[in-house]
């Protein structure tokens, strides 16, 4: 049973009743059975209390950032490695296809400003806390958690949105209604919170009990990510570089499937990972205490593993995964990740490794595909391996490796408590590899591609000046298949006539809508109708 620091934390929270409101002020309530400003900023206790908060609305069970209905489900959706599954949610469908509208699909806009908030709350009262209730190291390394969970959550507002109210105080000290910032000034914020963040006492390792909490490396990794993502490589190099040596002793995991299963959780490439629970029942909120647990199979899972299927590997993905196969002699013909990546029958295909059962040894391919069938009439795919047609469905993040025919149902308690990785080693690598082919650094963009060719089990090659960006962008698609990185990656490489070119040529579904303004989603009616200082971004107008 996974016992962590976060699991404890939710019982002190499911007992307190008060830091997990949506409300604006999560501390404001009279209740004398719940903690209340005047008798809870006492000890350091209560900081961690409230620091547990702060990580909780980006990996809500449902919504948020990385819950799976509206989160996950969207996140991979607008990317041309997924085929979203035609007659599921219109919500996500519209996004899918880029026909959503301020009024129609459903975003992550209120999840994020709701972190931010239970951020502000905490950098503006931790100071409250007397020296006799807390070390000044430890309020320090609070306070840098604190500070990096507010750049996260505003890097990804910044991706989303472009232009949001730009919030460092609790909202009832704050001005109501406020205009948005620019994006100059959001990233410049993300920048001096990580840079601040790292400056504190953020440990470099944590020991088992504190594994999910921040560390250095992740705020060091994400100022990186935050550079690249402005194209400000020669910054993304110097940050990112700092993690490829000690103290940091970060590397790929030898088992890359490892990276997606209660196997090897927190393992030597998790930089920042999302903490998921087994412990209680079956539950469908967002914020239930030690209950909580990940939806993610239950919504991507086949129907035949107790599993809703909503998304499919595209046909292109597939494509991109055979068309470089593994030396003679190898023990698979294809890249190592296609087979942690997608359920299929390898045989099929000539290869050297057999055809499997999943689930316990219990449901094949064919099971799996033919109780897919009804959700797939209305239309799958054409998968096609040198002219053989084939079966694919995603198999990443799903339950396949529990020894129940029906794993992947939210009821599973295995099944549901799988953490997502949410940054890894593996981007370090390859923002770096990126980093340096922007600077003209051949040398050590190989260096970094050969770790994460090696661990594909693909044959050593080095790459000039004009190779390294397409093998950069190739090694990203398969790499982080799956995990919602595609259609950012395809932002921050492509103008938006580009992307929609390469949208067409790879059949992404909606590619003939794509538009300028499908870059980012339209601020939310909610946000609009609460906010009478938030404009539309103009290009939703």
């Amino acid at each position: 049973m996974k016992r962590n620091w976060l699991t404890s934390l939710y019982l002190m929270l499911a007992l307190s009743g008060t830091l997990l409101s949506c409300s604006d002020s999560f501390l404001d309530t009279k209740d004398k059975n719940h903690f209340t400003e005047k008798d809870f900023w006492k000890n350091k206790a209560d900081a961690e209390t409230a620091l547990s908060a702060v990580y909780s609305p980006i990996k809500f069970q449902m919504d948020g950032y990385y819950g799976a209905f509206n989160g996950w489900l969207n996140l991979n959706s607008r990317g041309d490695d997924i085929f979203t599954v035609v007659g599921e949610e219109i919500a996500m469908w519209n996004i899918a296809t880029f026909q959503n509208s301020p009024s129609t699909g459903q975003d992550p806009f209120s999840y994020l400003f709701t972190g931010i908030q239970r951020a502000n709350v905490l950098l503006a009262n931790i100071d409250k806390i007397p020296a006799s209730g807390i070390s000044d190291e430890d309020r320090s390394m609070i306070k840098s958690e604190a500070l990096t969970l507010r750049a996260f959550q505003y890097y990804l507002l910044t991706t989303n949105y472009g232009k949001v109210p730009l919030r460092l105080i609790p909202s009832n000290e704050d001005t109501p209604n406020k205009e948005a910032a620019t994006e100059e000034q959001l990233w410049k914020q993300v920048e001096e919170d990580l840079k601040a963040a790292i400056a504190g006492h953020l440990p470099v390792t944590r020991p088992a009990s504190e594994k999910g909490r921040i560390e250095k490396g992740a705020a060091i990794a994400m100022l990186g990510k935050t550079y690249a993502a402005q194209h400000k490589y020669k910054e993304a190099k110097e940050q990112l570089q700092l993690l490829l040596a000690a103290p940091y002793t970060y590397e790929l995991v030898e088992d890359y499937a490892a990276n997606f299963t209660t196997k090897m959780e927190n393992n030597a490439e998790s930089l920042f990972e999302l903490q998921y629970s087994q412990d209680g029942r079956d539950t469908w909120g967002n914020e239930d205490g030690i209950n909580l647990g990940s939806t993610i199979p239950q919504f991507i899972g086949s129907v035949t593993s107790g599993g809703w299927s909503k998304l499919m590997p595209s046909a292109y993905l597939v494509g991109q995964f055979v068309k470089e196969l593994r030396p003679q002699g190898a023990d698979t013909k294809f890249d190592k990740r296609m087979y942690a990546s997608l359920f299929f029958d390898p045989q099929t295909y000539g290869d050297v490794v057999p055809n499997e059962k999943w689930y316990g040894g219990n449901l094949s391919m064919d099971d799996l595909w033919d109780g897919n069938a009804p959700k797939m009439s209305g239309g799958v795919p054409t998968y096609s391996v040198n002219g053989i047609p084939g079966k694919f469905l995603l198999k990443k993040y799903t339950a396949y490796y529990v020894n129940e025919r029906n794993a992947d149902l939210m009821s599973n308690k295995e099944g549901k408590s799988n953490n997502v990785r949410v940054l890894r080693f593996a981007e370090v690598l390859l923002l770096y590899a990126e980093a340096c082919a922007k600077t003209n650094d051949v040398q050590g963009a190989n260096e970094a591609l050969k770790r994460i060719r090696q661990r594909a089990g693909l044959e050593e090659k080095t790459f000039t000046q004009d190779q390294l960006m397409d093998e950069i962008q190739r090694q990203n698609l398969l790499e982080f298949f799956g995990e919602g990185h595609r259609f950012d990656d395809l932002k921050r490489w492509y103008t938006t006539a580009e992307i929609q070119q390469i949208f067409r040529a790879n059949e992404k579904q909606g590619a003939g809508n794509f538009q300028e303004k499908h870059r980012y989603y339209p601020i939310p009616l909610s946000e609009l109708n609460a906010n009478s200082g938030m404009k539309q971004n103009p290009l939703w107008q």
